[in-house]
């Protein structure tokens, strides 16, 4: 157990109190899972408290409505020593035991304040790749890790990057990304139904090769829709890049939306055109709704998609071979049926929200009746790592 310098720790005794730690609550499929773990986790062993560094938008409301309380700490840009501070006072008084961070960005202020506060355990879910960091912000990922029992990824491609990176092998573990399949019913593909992309707009999205991949596409079958459903900081310069290439009668932008259920059963089959994946959760709700799909091979799209069986998977930033398998598929029906119903299967036997939940559940059994066993005291020395070289954005 950690010392705390806020006073007496919390006893260990159930239901313990889970903080979970996000950079923020606006749309994402992170802050999504977020919701699932308040829908399915077990009342009479745990208490659920979730906290936003910066802001909170519909996935909050979600949570809310399961009971959880939430607070949103509205921090600023920069590393803000006094929302750590907050933070663990705040785990005080929620009486924290287990602190759950998601992904970079909440890990740095997660790790610092459950040490403060006294928390019996830190667990950290890594659920993308860390695009874009840096080496120094990779190693001080690394150094962090050395206050954490247990670094989850949703992917086993994501395992072997912890461990190329430096994160001890005995504390990482794989834990599959989940969802609520039976929201999703299995209509397959519409025939004559637009292709669809459902993604938060970012650069890791490359949308520019999934507009050059469609303009190769129409030029062969005219008749050819997308659908892009999403917000973020790519929409202005993905609608400037629909018209530049004249692709406003074939690509149709939805904006956000809460009806994506009703959105895949119109669809035809579903790409994603990633530079980088953990575990897509657009992508198991389109497959889980029978369609076929279109990936990259990045991250863990491998891990969700068996090649020639539940889709295509083709090589990134290649438009050529995107729009060859958008047409392979868009061309023969029979083909499209099978991907689909086969990734249905897929989804319901290994991406499963309550099989997810559970096994993290037994995750914080596991790491707290190991704190009780040994009961490690802490050095309390000066020799920590350092919180200059962890990226202050949500998106690792």
């Amino acid at each position: 157990m950690f010392r705390s310098f806020f006073g007496s720790p919390t006893p260990l005794e159930p239901p313990y109190g889970v903080a979970h730690v996000a950079y923020s609550l606006q749309t994402g499929g992170m802050e999504r899972l977020l919701v699932e773990y308040a829908r399915r986790a077990d009342r009479d062993e745990f208490r659920l408290h979730f906290y936003s560094l910066t802001d909170a938008g519909t996935p909050a409301e979600d949570i809310a409505a399961c009971g959880w309380p939430i607070a949103c700490l509205g921090k600023l840009s920069g590393f803000r020593g006094s929302v750590v501070r907050r933070l663990a006072k705040a785990f005080q008084r929620d009486g924290i035991q287990i602190v759950h961070t998601h992904n970079s960005g909440a890990m740095i202020y997660g790790v610092l304040a459950a040490r403060l506060a006294g928390a019996q355990a830190i667990i950290h879910t890594r659920h993308g790749q860390r695009f874009g960091a840096s080496t120094r912000q990779t190693w001080t990922f690394a150094a962090f890790t050395r206050w954490i029992d247990r670094v989850v990824s949703v992917s086993q491609d994501g395992v072997q990057r912890c461990r190329r990176e430096g994160v001890p092998a005995n504390r990482v573990r794989l834990v599959h990304n989940g969802i609520d399949w039976t929201r999703f019913s299995r209509t397959g593909p519409l025939g004559d139904g637009p292709a669809i992309l459902v993604a938060r707009l970012v650069p890791e999205k490359d949308l520019p090769n999934l507009l050059a991949a469609t303009a190769q596409v129409v030029s062969r079958e005219p008749a050819f829709r997308l659908q892009i459903a999403g917000d973020g900081p790519c929409l202005p310069e993905t609608r400037q890049m629909i018209a530049e290439q004249g692709l406003d009668q074939h690509v149709q932008l939805l904006g956000e939306r809460r009806d994506v259920p009703e959105l895949l059963q119109q669809a035809s089959l579903f790409v994603l055109p990633s530079l980088t994946e953990g575990i897509s959760l657009t992508l198991l709700e389109a497959m889980a709704s029978g369609l076929p799909v279109v990936a990259t091979r990045v991250g863990g799209n491998a891990e969700v998609v068996e090649h020639g069986r539940t889709g295509l998977l083709v090589p990134a930033s290649d438009a050529g071979q995107l729009a060859e398998a958008i047409l392979q598929i868009a061309g023969d029906r029979e083909l499209a049926q099978r991907f689909g119903a086969a990734g249905r299967e897929r989804v319901q036997q290994l991406f499963d929200a309550t099989h997810m939940v559970r096994q993290y559940e037994a995750m914080y059994r596991e790491v707290l009746s190991e704190r009780a066993g040994k009961r490690r005291v802490e050095d309390g020395g000066s020799g920590g790592p350092s919180s200059a070289g962890l990226p202050d954005e949500p998106g690792s």
